[in-house]
This record gives C-alpha cells, structure tokens and sequence, in this order.
C-alpha cells in the first residue's frame, strides 16, 4: 500500500529542484538520496523518483529528483502528489501512535455502538489532528483526534470509538 509523503508546491530556482510539503513523521528516510517516490501527477500519470538531494527550508524540505534536470520539467510537477510504500514505515512501537493509513476506513462510532461513518482521512494542521468521518448520508465531518474526544482506537477490530461533547456531531 502506498501513503503520501509529500506535495510538490513549486519548482525552486533554475536547475529543476522542487519545494516540497512534507507529510512523513520521517523526512530525512522517505527523503534520502537515493530514495525512491512513486510521484502521481495532476493529470493522473505515474512515475517514479529518485532524490538525489534534500535540504530543509523555510518549513518546506527542496528536493532535486535524478530525474528532474530543468525549472520547466519542475514546473510541469507542480501539485503532484509523492508516495511511499507502507512496507518501508518502521513498526510503532507507542500503542497510542498511528500512521494515517491505519485509521482510513475504519468505522467511526459512539460509546453506545451508534455508527457515525467512515474515517476517510487523517487531516494534520496546526491546531493538531483531525478525522475526516464520512457519514452515511455523504456529509463530512471534523473530529479533533484527542484522547478525550476519541478514546478508543482499535485498528485490529476496524474501527474508532467517539466520545463527542454536545454539538459536535450536530449537522450546521
């Protein structure tokens, strides 16, 4: 399986390296010369990546692919998504830690059993974490992911137990 690592946000100078958003606890691995990323371009092609070199700046990581040699070829990357495959994330070893792709699918339900929906993704922002939950009528849902609003997480059983205060699951 493959999760996102990064986002190319633009092309940096003349000589084809790439702004990148990070979105990896581990950077400096997924990142690595040499490191290979499956990158999925705007309109809809595949190819792989190899980094030959990765610096971090102005809270973004600029990354320069093998394969990349001129500002116009960055440019043409602009927005594409970067992958990496699960098989090379180390183990957690905190049983209160997650990688996203654990958490996307399960079932999202109430202390009493009451399904909510299906966790779609894990959105990171400054505040913290956030589950985006899918309810069964289409709607989306924001769910600040803390221990006191999602005391359970149980990957094995296939789902995530909320403990909303009053309001939270209250449709705008």
């Amino acid at each position: 399986m493959d999760v996102v690592v990064g986002r190319v946000a633009k092309a940096h100078g003349i000589s084809g390296e790439l702004a990148v958003d990070v979105r990896t606890d581990s950077p400096e691995t997924r990142f690595a010369v040499g490191a290979v990323v499956a990158a999925k371009l705007r309109d809809g092609t595949s190819r792989d990546l190899t980094v030959a070199a990765a610096r971090a700046h102005s809270g973004r990581l600029l990354v320069r692919f093998a394969e990349v040699l001129t500002r116009d070829v960055a440019e043409s990357l602009r927005g594409t998504v970067l992958l990496g495959s699960t098989d090379d994330l180390p183990p957690t070893t905190d049983p209160d830690e997650f990688y996203d792709h654990q958490l996307e699918g399960l079932a999202a339900v109430l202390l009493d059993g009451t399904e909510v929906g299906t966790v779609l993704e894990v959105a990171h922002g400054a505040g913290g974490e956030l589950l985006v939950i899918r309810r069964g009528d289409g709607t989306e849902l924001l769910v600040p992911f803390v221990r006191q609003i999602v005391p359970t997480v149980d990957v094995a059983g296939g789902r995530v137990v909320l403990d909303p205060p009053e309001g939270l699951l209250d449709a705008d």
